[in-house]
């Protein structure tokens, strides 16, 4: 059987970063979570570089992506990824309070997996959290890479 591949989240406000891993948490989903601040940190993250040049290969399970984040907005790290060879099959929802239009074609033009609006009731949220976890966590099979 193979490791648990991580669940990356990028999100800024630390708020919505600790209820969407308290909602995998929750689900329950044992992979291992990993709590980026912006898209600098998330490319750093997924390109195994800085902070993260040590951590084992392999690409997360999914990637949960802010779209409004500083240094580095999400459309970019999506565009990043999209683009790049290694990278570009990572399962990408975007979790976003954005509800633009032009947010939510870009993400789709980018090649978004899930585009899911942050509800602003509680319960809701964590609903959608915990079901976007346990579908790309385990339901989902990844493509071969090879």
């Amino acid at each position: 059987m193979s490791p648990l591949r991580t669940i990356l989240i990028a999100e800024d406000s630390q708020a919505d970063a600790e209820m969407a891993i308290d909602a995998l948490r929750d689900a329950p989903l044992a992979n291992p979570i990993v709590h980026v601040e912006d898209g600098v940190e998330a490319m750093d993250f997924l390109l195994r570089r800085g902070a993260f040049a040590q951590r084992e290969e392999g690409l997360p399970a999914v990637l949960l992506l802010d779209i409004k984040m500083p240094r580095m907005d999400g459309l970019e790290v999506l565009r990043l990824i999209r683009a790049d060879e290694d990278l570009k099959r990572l399962p990408v929802v975007i979790l976003s309070s954005s509800r633009e239009e032009s947010d939510l074609a870009r993400s789709w033009d980018l090649g978004v997996n899930a585009y899911v609006v942050k509800p602003v009731d509680l319960e809701q949220f964590f609903q959608a959290v915990k079901t976007i976890g346990t579908f790309w966590a385990l339901i989902n099979q990844a493509a071969d890479s090879e």
